[in-house]
């Protein structure tokens, strides 16, 4: 641990099922440290599994923080969860010289690390009246409106979040202004460094990871699970890979064997999606997660860098 007043934000991104729950506990017991979640799900406590926690005996081994800290029934935002990570590590700062935060919510990442730009909230009703299109209509249907309204946000990386074409499709009805012209073109100053490290797999491992999550999650109860959270389905939470699946199943539009097949492609599409901003969004460090060694190595140089 340095010994300067220099504080230091770990930043660990990668893909769904890459291993960055294991690989962040490590890192944490060896730096003696503590871990934020990045992941804009895990923060409800009633998703479970489909959100991929970790278990009660990692929750215990490391202090974590924002896993089941909120309730579906509240609303909470990348705005929310910016301005609450930034109080939090002000604490943890006093006590820690670096902290880590891991995720593959690279707009939860983006809030802390960057911070967001400022949105106008929506009209009433706006939200669910989209995200109910969304569900009806298709994703493809709303980002052929987005294109014609917003040619540089249909240019982004961004155009392939459901959540943020939702979010463009409602500031410009809101607003009459594209969201493009909202985003800010220099970073938030942090009052904290930063070590931005991201992992990644050969594809077919982790494709053969991502099939072997799902087919636990399964037998794990995902089915009943999306049940009971059934009446909550049109929050955007739910709206994400892993329930959307299920509740076309439920629904009636495919069988089961169908159902698994979806899962399955659509978070492999996921993970390339995940992949793709990260490649685009900051100036991340690569490495593969087994090689546990240097990428502690990486951190400690970094975090000697001022001592």
């Amino acid at each position: 641990m340095p010994n300067s007043k220099e504080k230091y934000l770990i930043i660990l991104a990668g893909p769904t099922a890459v291993g960055k729950t294991d690989l962040s506990i490590r890192l944490a017991k060896a730096l003696k440290t503590v871990i934020i979640s990045a992941d804009s799900r895990q923060i409800f406590k009633e998703l479970n599994i489909g959100t991929a926690k970790p278990d009660q005996k990692d929750l215990e081994s490391i202090e974590h923080y924002f896993i089941n800290s909120h309730s579906i029934k509240e609303t909470y935002s990348a705005g929310d969860y910016e301005r609450d990570v930034l109080i939090l590590l002000q604490s943890l700062f006093e006590k820690y010289d670096c902290v880590i935060l891991t995720g593959g919510s690279g707009f939860y990442i983006k809030a802390v690390s960057e911070g967001l730009d400022f949105l106008p909230a929506p009209l009433p009703g706006l939200r669910e009246s989209l995200t109910q299109r969304l569900k009806e209509e298709g994703l493809g249907k709303l980002q052929g409106e987005v294109k014609s309204i917003d040619p540089d946000f249909a240019n982004s990386t961004e155009i392939v979040n459901p959540q943020r074409v939702v979010r463009a499709l409602e500031v410009f009805h809101t607003t009459g202004i594209p969201i493009s012209a909202y985003q800010q073109k220099n970073r938030s100053q942090r009052p904290f460094k930063q070590i931005l490290m991201a992992i990644d797999r050969e594809r077919s491992d982790l494709y053969q990871r991502i099939d072997s999550r799902m087919d636990l999650m399964l037998m794990q109860g995902l089915v009943e699970e999306a049940k009971e959270l059934a009446p909550f389905r049109l929050h955007h939470a739910l709206q994400t890979v892993g329930y959307k699946e299920v509740y076309g199943f439920l629904d009636g539009l495919y069988n089961e064997k169908e159902m698994v097949r979806i899962l399955k492609q659509n978070s492999r599409r996921y993970a390339k999606r995940q992949l793709t901003w990260f490649k685009h969004q900051g100036d991340f460090h690569w490495f593969q997660p087994d090689d546990f060694n240097s990428i502690l190595s990486y951190i400690e140089t970094r975090l000697s860098e001022n001592t």
